[in-house]
């Protein structure tokens, strides 16, 4: 069955994978990121994998832009009901603890928490009777986990990525909805050679965005409210 499929951080690494896998299956995507560069390349990708392919792609700021005058109207004029949100867009700084500016910080928790905030609650009246929903954390967000020195905004804005997945499985338990969360180990992206130059990581964006794609299609029979540690190894 086509699913009708928003996947946010499109323009690279994990979601750039995810919405060519996703178009290549025959489902409908709308990709979001700032990156029109990137986007456009997507887009070529896709339609070489399958010439059918059903993708719309939209140049939006999650950390700046306005959800319901810009984005959500957007989504209005192509899907009628939402089955799949993958919120994977993801902002780092890696700096000392006493470096980190309000802006870095402002910008992390905008990205990683407030714009997972801001578009889920956006797209409640779109989404189907049993959408799935899945937010895509780290381990460096789940308690007890490794830590790293520079990573404090970025692992504890993960961390209200984990308790705010469980707060809307809670209120929407009544619902046929599912929220879920991966908290994803060392994948290897951009964010990655970021955070931990040189370090080679034993799993593929690609790879990575398989196992999301068949989770975020499959698991919601399996899972409801769930924080998943999605981690073959940590830097």
């Amino acid at each position: 069955m086509t699913k009708r499929i928003i996947v946010t951080g499109a323009s690279r690494g994990i979601g750039f994978e995810l919405a060519k896998q996703y178009t290549a299956q025959g489902h409908q995507v709308i990709a979001i990121s700032r990156n029109t560069e990137n986007l456009a390349r997507l887009k070529q990708e896709c339609l070489q994998l399958n010439a059918q392919a059903v993708l719309h792609t939209i140049s939006f700021d999650l950390a700046s832009g306005d959800f319901h005058t810009a984005l959500i109207p957007f989504v209005s004029k192509h899907f009628q009901q939402v089955d799949v949100l993958i919120n994977n867009a993801g902002a780092l700084v890696s700096q000392p603890f006493s470096e980190i500016t309000a802006s870095d910080l402002q910008r992390v928790y905008q990205v990683n928490v407030l714009a997972v905030f801001q578009l889920t609650q956006a797209l409640l009246p779109k989404f189907s009777e049993s959408a799935h929903i899945v937010n895509v954390s780290s381990v460096g967000g789940l308690q007890g986990s490794v830590k790293f020195a520079g990573l404090s905004a970025y692992s504890s804005s993960k961390a209200a990525l984990v308790a705010l997945t469980e707060c809307l499985a809670e209120e929407y338990k009544e619902t046929n909805w599912s929220f879920n969360c991966l908290a994803l180990g060392a994948v290897q992206t951009e964010m990655l050679e970021e955070a931990f130059p040189g370090y080679q990581a034993p799993t593929s964006a690609k790879d990575m965005a398989s196992y999301i794609n068949s989770f975020s299609l499959e698991g919601s029979k399996f899972y409801k409210g769930k924080i998943l540690n999605v981690s073959k190894s940590t830097p």
